[in-house]
């Protein structure tokens, strides 16, 4: 494949391949048919597979059927030269997952953009992540409730930050987030946690 293709001509699909009725519903990424999906990448091409794959889906007009594209991401604390900081790294180096309402029809769109080896799945046939694996992965954002309000103290039970105690300085219950001041290398600064990311702590 030439370096700068995105995708192969398109094999056609054989007359008997498995149709997908897409739901006659205002938002079909909310349909039970929009699963997600784990794809393979080649080495350090998960941001070019990402790209490639969203091209694909504009030319040929895939956004009902195709509706997010995520490489998984983690914040991990870093030291070099001395001095501690807080970076974001690809937490599942050559994977990219995808939301998007699975058909024989696409197999050849999603397989063949530049990039991508293939599904993850039984002899690389696409396999649903399960609620678990979406949870696990934070694919979709969890609903939670928490009441947490400003002066709040809290206690950060998942993420790089896991055992520091803060103090609540702003509250996005819309987003499930809040935005929490906490002690990090040395000094005090403003983080933005998800509620599922911390405890209040009842005084």
């Amino acid at each position: 494949m030439e370096e700068n293709e995105v995708f192969d001509e398109q094999t056609p699909v054989e007359e008997n391949a498995t149709e997908v009725v897409e739901d006659k519903i205002a938002d079909p990424s909310k349909s039970k048919d929009a699963k997600w999906y784990a794809l393979h990448t080649f080495s350090g091409y998960e941001n070019v597979a990402k790209e490639n794959l969203e091209t694909v889906v504009t030319k040929f007009g895939l956004q009902n059927r195709i509706f997010d594209i995520i490489i998984p991401m983690e914040s991990v604390v870093e030291e070099k030269n001395g001095k501690k900081k807080l970076v974001e790294r690809k937490s599942m180096p050559c994977y990219i997952f995808v939301k998007m309402i699975y058909g024989d029809d696409l197999w050849h769109n999603v397989t063949r953009t530049r990039g991508i080896t293939g599904f993850v799945g039984p002899n690389g046939r696409p396999l649903a992540l399960t609620e678990e694996e979406v949870r696990k992965n934070k694919l979709e954002k969890i609903k939670v409730e928490a009441n947490l309000q400003i002066g709040d103290k809290i206690e950060v039970i998942d993420g790089p930050l896991e055992g520091t105690i803060g103090q609540v300085q702003s509250v996005d219950a819309e987003n499930g987030i809040a935005t929490v001041l906490v002690e990090m290398f040395g000094r005090e600064a403003p983080v933005d946690l998800d509620y599922t990311q911390m405890r209040k702590i009842e005084l």
